[in-house]
């Protein structure tokens, strides 16, 4: 073999480029086989608390309390929103500005938010710092302060740290109508429960509901062994389930306090609402999806076939939606399918000019109706599935969503969501399966939340989509006589009239019959002239005599 001192500077660049891409080749390989294994999450009960992770053997870690707190749980509004507010707030041990000097002496961010149904609390830190970041989770879910010792009259933990930022919150709400319509999409479609908003707005009466009392006493209610779940990524089992044994211990087994979460069964119901709002346009349609609980893996396909932003930079993509908005100018629009524990909402929402919002929506049903034909090409159910995977297995990659999803269902189901498992059903969806689900959403019944310049804006009966309830049983349709007839109104009144008359005349015959009497008279004419009536039975003896007379003479 040549050594390469003796190759050319263009044969050495050649050879060293051959290297790279063989170990490249064999590097991705690798990661290849061990891509399933990254995905599963080692799942155990330590000290009775649920506890998931799974290491990715990278330098950092994040490590979640996921709370089955959502805005469904909640038994009055506003709770959930107060208790994200207090985290990382005063504990026993520690104050918040402790809290958030020591988090920043070790590199570490804290970060608290909320969903429908879990509230999170997750810490993202170095891979040795996992004891400190443990054992803060402990202390915030199980000995927060949420009134101060020496100032507990005028509670200003909760004026100040609290309500305050939850003004702010509620003024951002206010001009983002993508979610205002998505609210109101979820309120008409569950009505309670799921249908809560997200944020309260500024309009819902709080000062009813929310202090720090109640909100103390929605903390005892959820921070319990029993309605938590502890996920990490990127920690090993051995050390989550040591630090956790340890610090966890003072954490109550089961809800305490006099609060009871909500906990009735999703119902889907659908409806429409409409509110008039200046600040842009926004239109949702809602159908039932699919949980994850009961995952539908057809219902994942048409999501990411309606799909709405191009793969592509500078191109429509092959999705419905984006050919949808091509001839909208403005218009956005993306269908999604919002999966919870028992109930799931796929929407296509579309935000723009009123006119664009307009005309996009009408295409986009257009395009639904087309999937439940079966005219969708096989090219683009090829290419839904794949994306469809994609999705699912980003999703589970490392990020927030992987903690929430894999809390969500230990608290809900008892069990991480499986990502192996979801691929494999999205590779059985067929062109059939996804024309009997699309029938299936053209026919039922829809949720519809326009907010905007309603003046514009359609209606659900404008689109196809009925928003009313379908009645299987017989309606009784009414019938006027003159169309049953195959007559006009006009000959209709003519007929009528005449038989009036008839019936009229006809009582006072019989009346009279009745009487021994004939009130019916005859007047004869003589020379252009009518003659004094006289009663018929006269008339005819005079004629019976005058025709007698004349014959004898």
């Amino acid at each position: 073999m040549f050594s390469r001192s003796a190759l050319s500077r263009g044969a050495q660049l050649a050879a060293r480029r051959q290297g790279c891409s063989q170990l490249a080749q064999r590097r991705g390989y690798a990661a290849a086989s061990s891509a399933p294994s990254a995905f599963t999450y080692d799942t155990s009960d330590v000290a009775g608390v649920k506890v998931a992770t799974r290491d990715s053997h990278g330098p950092t870690t994040k490590l979640a309390v996921v709370a089955k707190a959502g805005t469904r749980y909640q038994p009055a509004p506003g709770l959930t929103v107060g208790l994200e507010e207090f985290a990382f707030k005063n504990t026993e041990k520690r104050s918040a500005l402790r809290i958030v000097r020591e988090a920043e002496l070790l590199g570490g961010q804290l970060l608290a938010y909320h969903t429908r149904e879990a509230l999170v609390l997750e810490a993202s830190f170095l891979r040795e710092d996992i004891p400190y970041f443990t054992e803060l989770l402990a202390e915030v879910i199980s000995q927060t302060r949420y009134t101060s010792e020496l100032f507990q009259a005028i509670a200003f933990e909760f004026h100040e740290d609290v309500e305050r930022v939850l003004k702010i919150k509620q003024a951002k709400l206010e001009h983002d109508v993508s979610a205002l319509a998505l609210d109101s999409a979820h309120s008409v479609a569950f009505h309670t429960g799921l249908g809560a908003s997200l944020y309260p707005t500024s309009t819902t009466p709080l000062k009813n509901y929310l202090n720090e009392f109640s909100i103390a006493d929605y903390a005892s209610a959820v921070y319990a062994k029993s309605n938590i779940a502890l996920v990490g990524d990127g920690a090993t089992p051995t050390a989550l389930h040591k630090w956790t044994e340890q610090f966890f211990k003072s954490v109550p087994a089961s809800p305490s306090g006099a609060v009871t979460l909500n906990t009735k069964p999703t119902t889907y119901y659908g409806g429409e609402q409409r509110t008039p709002h200046t600040a842009g346009n926004s239109l949702v349609i809602a159908f039932p999806g699919s949980s994850f609980g009961t995952f539908k893996p057809e219902v994942a396909v048409l999501a990411a076939l309606l799909g709405g932003q191009p793969n592509v930079k500078w191109s429509t993509g092959f999705s419905l939606l984006s050919k949808a908005t091509a001839s909208a100018p403005g218009a956005v629009a993306s269908g999604t399918n919002l999966a919870y524990s028992d109930a799931g909402l796929l929407t296509i929402q579309i935000t723009g000019p009123a006119a664009s919002v307009r005309k996009a929506s009408q295409e986009a049903v257009k395009a639904l109706k087309s999937i439940s034909e079966g005219t969708v090409s096989k090219e683009d159910l090829t290419k839904a599935v794949a994306k469809a995977k994609f999705d699912a297995l980003e999703a589970s990659q490392s990020g927030v969503s992987t903690l929430l999803s894999a809390g969500s269902g230990i608290i809900h189901t008892g069990k991480p969501f499986q990502i192996a498992e979801t691929v494999q059903s999205i590779n059985g969806v067929t062109a059939d399966k996804l024309k009997t689900t699309a029938k299936s959403l053209i026919d039922g019944k829809a949720s519809v939340a326009a907010v905007g310049d309603l003046n514009v804006l359609p209606f659900g009966e404008e689109l196809g989509q009925s928003s009313t309830p379908i009645d299987p049983r017989a309606t009784v349709k009414m019938v006027f006589a003159w169309k049953a007839a195959g007559l006009t109104y006009n000959r209709y009144l003519a007929v009528a009239a005449r038989v009036v008359r008839r019936s009229l005349k006809e009582d006072k015959r019989l009346a009279a019959e009745r009487r021994g009497e004939m009130d019916l008279r005859f007047a004869k004419w003589e020379n252009g002239k009518m003659g004094e009536p006289r009663p018929l039975a006269e008339a005819n003896a005079a004629a019976a005599v005058q025709a007698a007379s004349g014959g004898s003479s």
